[in-house]
């Protein structure tokens, strides 16, 4: 069996379940043609360069995915079908990578930092410290 990335964009005005839903239903299409799905991450709903179908935004997802290629064409059909679904891309890979992916990194990066700002607001120091000056 191959190894592959699958990228997943819904559309803006479906729920986070209904993504969930959507997911599941992937899994399940993949399992039932002798695949298995690795790392299932959920992006959130994220700004697109341009507008698909009218749509601003969409719900992003990533999936490993180990399967045949039959079971990708079988995929990759069903999303043509589905009305959900924006756009997908699906990347044959050497190996998959366990390490969260490159924009949940960030995400948690970028919460790190916020909590911390928010920190020494609350603590009322600015950085400056208490400095005494000689003339």
């Amino acid at each position: 069996m191959a190894l592959y990335e699958h990228v997943l964009i819904a559309r803006q005005d479906i729920s986070p379940q209904q993504v969930d839903a959507l997911i599941e239903d992937i899994t399940r299409t993949v399992t039932e043609l002798g695949g298995k799905i690795g790392k299932n991450e959920y992006w959130g709903l994220r700004n697109l360069t341009y507008r698909v179908r009218k749509n601003r935004k969409g719900h992003y997802c990533l999936l490993n995915i180990d399967a045949p290629s039959e079971a990708i064409h079988e995929l990759e059909r069903r999303h043509r079908i589905n009305e959900d679904v924006l756009r997908y891309l699906t990347i044959k890979v050497e190996a998959h990578d366990e390490e969260p992916s490159p924009v949940l990194a960030r995400r948690d990066r970028d919460e790190k930092r916020r909590a911390r700002r928010e920190g020494e607001r609350d603590d009322g120091d600015f950085g400056g410290g208490d400095v005494e000056r000689e003339i």
